[in-house]
């Protein structure tokens, strides 16, 4: 399978070209914020905007977008930055703090309430908000066939799952956790994924049935019949669970992968005031309940408490927090676009 790959400069390059005509409607007053789309734009808008704008007299606009294209903008944006603050994913963030995008954060006790595993930006930007990176799997088909549930990275090339699996790409946060998860296994680092690469190809592409990239892709695969595990997020997980369909979601025992969601006020920002008291907003107990109940992600923040049946379906408490494993961002965002070259052109051909 060939696929288009767009640099990271490339897509700023594009915006650049295209003009900022996304935020003409922005006057001074307004705060406008880059985010995620979908269910987390709508939990912004209704659950969290209308609060913020009354205290503080300032009008969101939202801008959605994926983390890819968010960091490009702010990215082409710089010298003349329409963004005040940008939510990513955590190794998108730590490009943009990397690339000096972010504003330091102004002094709150809210931030010493972040999970100490989860402060990894100094205080150029916060973690809003936690995925587990783990696998899926259709409990009603297992239960049929007598299987045990997952428990391993390593059960995805078990023969028995030959057409059954879904693995997202590189490009997809998901995939990426699941082949380093594979490459551990294997004996490598992030430094090294050859023995993932040899030992996908043979082990475990016979079992994948689709590289699918999105979450309707997936679900559509799922329902159909035709996966029954799968690399995925608690938060995929755990909507797709909500709906009806038999599906649940398991943290392997050599450890799940943290998926982070971030936010940072960015440098040069032209409502900076705004923006500070947004990201503290996000981090609330009321924001961080909201984004745990309608998004699945659980709390970055440790006083949060969340009811009984919610904690269940989101990372959550400091013991599960803190087992969750990061890779060396630094690495994989350097060589990550050149292993999914690789990964495309060798697997999914």
């Amino acid at each position: 399978m060939k696929r288009r790959v767009l640099t990271i400069s490339g897509k700023a390059a594009l915006l650049t070209a295209l003009g900022l005509a996304a935020y003409q409607q922005a006057n001074a007053a307004d705060l406008v914020v880059a985010g995620f789309g979908a269910v987390f734009e709508d939990l912004i808008r209704q659950d969290v905007a209308p609060g913020f704008e009354k205290a503080q007299s300032s009008k969101i606009t939202y801008v959605a977008g994926n983390s890819t294209d968010n960091l490009a903008k702010i990215i082409a944006q710089k010298g003349n930055e329409q963004i005040d603050v940008v939510m990513l994913d955590d190794g998108p963030m730590r490009q943009a703090v990397a690339l000096g995008l972010c504003r330091p954060l102004e002094s709150s006790s809210v931030y010493n309430n972040v999970y100490p595993s989860l402060k990894v930006y100094g205080n150029n930007a916060t973690m809003i908000g936690v995925a587990a990176n783990g696998l899926m799997y259709n409990t009603k088909v297992f239960k049929q066939n007598n299987w045990a549930p997952p428990t391993s990275w390593s059960d995805l090339k078990d023969p028995k799952y030959k057409g059954k699996v879904v693995f997202p790409p590189l490009s997809n946060g998901f995939g990426l956790a699941g082949f380093l998860a594979i490459n551990r296994l294997g004996g490598g680092t992030d430094s090294n994924v050859e023995p993932a690469f040899k030992v996908f190809k043979a082990d475990y592409a016979p079992n994948v049935a689709a590289f699918s990239p999105t979450p309707a892709d997936m679900n559509q695969i799922f329902q159909a019949g035709e996966a029954v595990l799968a690399v995925n997020g608690s938060t995929r997980t755990a909507a797709l669970a909500d709906t009806g369909f038999p599906v649940a979601f398991v943290y392997p025992k050599e450890g799940a992968y943290a998926g982070g969601m971030a936010a940072c006020a960015v440098a040069g920002g032209q409502n900076k005031p705004a923006a500070m008291k947004f990201v503290e907003t996000l981090l609330s107990p009321e924001s961080q309940t909201v984004i745990a109940k309608k998004f699945y992600a659980g709390p970055a923040n440790s006083k949060v408490v969340l009811p009984p049946d919610l904690q269940s379906k989101v990372p959550y408490g400091e013991s599960q927090i803190s087992s969750l494993q990061m890779p060396d961002w630094n690495v994989v965002n350097s060589k990550r676009a050149e292993w999914t070259q690789q990964f495309n052109r060798i697997i999914q051909k």
